[in-house]
């Protein structure tokens, strides 16, 4: 079942792209504005399969239903050359059909009959399987509601543009979490804080009643990989968003998503009460300030009924919070939380705080401030923290949280724009680094403790669940700035969906619906993209390093900065390089940040000749000469990685070169360019840091 399931999630995506096709392309355009939607033909294979393409039955009146008419009727011409027409309601069953529907339509269409065994998938989970009846095959793609139908819908078209598509095909399919999130850092005037592919989507100017159709196509990408909500603005939350004249805005495109089975979800400033409110405090125990976001939420869900909930990053980097009130985290969180109750919705209360008065290693500060509070947030309220403990680096080490909270749902926070990494103008395949994250065992309750065990609730059995990304989408035609950045967006919906996929499979299916279908091309282009990620750490960050960025815009090395307001926004703060080695020191003899680990992992990362090399700085100050397990000093192994880390985009490029007349010229030009640019910036990070470096390990 996980093979078919696998597959079933590629001809998904596909589909998703079928309606932007047709609404706002010249057929065939190959500017980057398709995605993963690319409908081009679909391989020639025998199949009675191909039969129940022809004609189709998709019940129902729900706007839900008339989007998977829409999308049927522009994909399937275009993936198999052959028109197709559309039965009626109650039609006879002597006619082949590919039915898809929720289960009351199937039902009442007389699809489901005696002898059609009906499968449970979930409230959002689908099934696709072929049915005889007689001597004719049904096609049947159903789930308990339209959105878990529609994608249903997706997967078939994921598969049938992937040439995966099988007779003897039979899947279920349910997501791991249940809340699966873009996080888009959107300022109001446009604006998109860490957005490296032009300004917001969202054209408020124009809401209502213009919105910009491009909208659509946004739903639609982000429902082809099971993306559920969307957060429209920026975690630096402005007030003004929560103002009537936004939300009449929002209602709109709450409306324009809903058929997509996206919730819309915004960050809430958490001094609004004082802002808007005009009162003389924010305190959470307050009732005024409780009264105050009652009737807020009262008012959003009078214009949103189906308004997901708040976002809020609080005490954190100079935003407003409970603490200036004296109050907690928890106290803040479940305020808002009994706010949103009535109405069904939920609190995401990010921990990505580092007040460095409460320990002086920033990798440990969001540990001591939340751990306290655990067991004390609410039942409707998640806990997000992002991947590793600092911030969206290279490479980190999994945040001390996950698994440090038994009794609090814990969210993951993933970053699909490079801010790190690159930003647009990087080639960096993003999945394996997640992968790395969602399969470390944290060994809370043994072995198989994983990060993706807590975070889709399975180890502490919370019924609340989710994954953040933060979104990397701008308007620019190509959506991302970089046409190898949409696979990140990709891989990330699919991975919330099912975080036991693998990452090269998920970049197989991804380059066969976006680039080509030959074997020769898709392999070429999956050895660029697997390796990226390990190359990027290397010509970056190798060995445990991180944050030697440049200050502000983190885009290109600066080792030696140390001119900060503060010691933890310095280069020299991380590395802390000097005569007698480098890394930061984190073992029990240092910061002791390796204790937030449980044993095994403390342990482990506590002995420089245990400790995982990938880490090694991270948690040792290690002398030059330390020998590695090349049998190389650690100055010769840290020449090597970035010497290695260049060395592997000058391959890609090359690679690339070869492609060129296997592929459609504009986007080829493109990602030239990009390799190009990404090629010199690797050299820059290896000449300097070698430089840097070389001043303290060759003295």
């Amino acid at each position: 079942m996980r093979a078919a399931e696998k597959n079933l999630t590629g001809a998904l995506r596909k589909t998703a792209v079928a309606f932007l096709i047709l609404g706002m392309l010249p057929a065939f355009s190959e500017d980057g504005y398709e995605l993963w939607l690319r409908y081009r033909r679909m391989p020639e294979r025998e199949g009675s399969y191909r039969d129940c393409l022809k004609n189709l039955l998709v019940p129902g009146k729900s706007a839900t239903a008339e989007v998977i008419r829409k999308e049927l009727r522009m994909a399937l011409p275009a993936l198999s050359g052959a028109p197709v027409s559309f039965l009626k309601d109650q039609a006879p069953l002597d006619q082949n059909l590919a039915a898809a529907g929720c289960w009351k339509d199937l039902e009442a269409a007389g699809i489901l009959r005696p002898g059609m065994s009906r499968q449970d998938p979930g409230d959002e989970g689908f099934f696709i399987r072929m049915e005889r009846q007689g001597q004719q095959r049904i096609l049947l793609v159903a789930g308990d509601t339209d959105v878990s139908a529609l994608y249903g819908v997706f997967h078939l078209l994921r598969l049938l543009q992937t040439g995966m598509m099988t007779d003897s095909l039979s899947v279920i399919s349910l997501p791991a979490v249940r809340l699966r999130l873009l996080n888009h850092w959107d300022n109001l005037d446009g604006s998109i804080e860490r957005g490296y592919a032009g300004r917001s989507l969202w054209n408020w100017s124009g809401l209502p009643p213009d919105p910009d159709p491009r909208l659509a196509d946004y739903a639609r990408a982000c429902a082809s990989i099971g993306i559920n909500g969307t957060v429209l603005n920026n975690v630096n939350a402005s007030a003004e968003i929560l103002t009537s004249p936004y939300l009449e805005k929002i209602e709109a495109l709450a409306g324009l998503f809903r058929p997509y089975g996206i919730r819309i979800y915004l960050s809430a400033q958490f001094s609004a009460p004082m802002i808007l409110g005009g009162l003389k405090t924010s305190d959470p125990r307050e009732p005024a300030v409780a009264g105050w976001w009652a009737a807020k939420a009262e008012e959003i869900y009078n214009r949103i009924p189906d308004f997901g909930g708040f976002l809020v990053k609080a005490n954190s980097e100079g935003q407003p919070g409970p603490q200036d009130f004296g109050a907690t985290h928890s106290d803040g969180a479940n305020m808002l939380a009994a706010a949103l109750a009535p109405h069904g919705g939920v609190v995401i209360w990010r921990a990505f705080v580092y007040d460095t008065s409460i320990d002086p290693d920033r990798a440990k500060c969001a540990y001591r401030e939340f751990t306290p509070l655990d067991g004390r947030f609410g039942s409707r309220v998640l806990v997000q923290a992002k991947n590793g403990p600092i911030d969206f680096q290279p490479r980190e080490p999994f945040h001390p949280l996950f698994g440090a909270m038994p009794h609090t749902p814990m969210m993951l926070e993933l970053q699909i724009t490079q801010e790190y990494l690159g930003q647009s103008k990087h080639l960096v395949y993003l999945a394996p680094m997640w992968k790395e994250i969602l399969k470390s065992d944290t060994y809370v309750r043994g072995p198989g403790s994983t990060v993706g065990r807590i975070v889709d609730g399975s180890l502490e059995h919370h019924v609340l669940s989710g994954m953040a990304g933060v979104a990397n989408t701008g308007d620019e035609r190509d959506w991302c700035g970089h046409p190898f950045a949409q696979a990140n967006w990709y891989a990330f919906g699919r991975l919330a969906w099912d975080h036991t996929l693998h990452a090269r499979d998920l970049a197989d299916e991804w380059i066969r619906m976006t680039w080509s279908l030959d074997p020769a091309v898709v392999d070429s282009i999956k050895s660029m993209m697997s390796g990226s990620w390990e190359a990027c750490v290397n010509y970056m960050t190798p060995l445990g390093l991180c944050h030697i960025m440049q200050e502000g815009h983190h885009y290109g090395p600066d080792p030696g900065f140390n001119r900060a307001a503060r010691p933890d926004w310095n280069s020299t703060y991380y590395h802390r390089a000097d005569s007698s080695g480098i890394g930061f020191d984190r073992t029990t003899a240092g910061s002791d940040a390796v204790s937030q680990y449980a044993p095994p992992l403390r342990d482990l990362f506590n002995d420089l000749e245990t400790c995982p090399e990938k880490f090694l700085l991270w948690f040792h100050h290690v002398p030059w000469g330390h020998r590695m397990q090349s049998g190389k000093t650690l100055w010769e192994e840290m020449q090597e990685r970035y010497k290695a880390g260049f060395a592997y985009v000058s391959g890609m490029r090359n690679t690339w070169k070869r492609l060129k007349n296997e592929l459609d010229p504009e986007r080829w030009m493109e990602v030239d360019e990009k390799l190009r640019a990404q090629e010199e910036n690797a050299r820059v990070w290896r000449d300097v840091c070698l430089d840097y470096f070389g001043r303290f390990a060759e003295r």
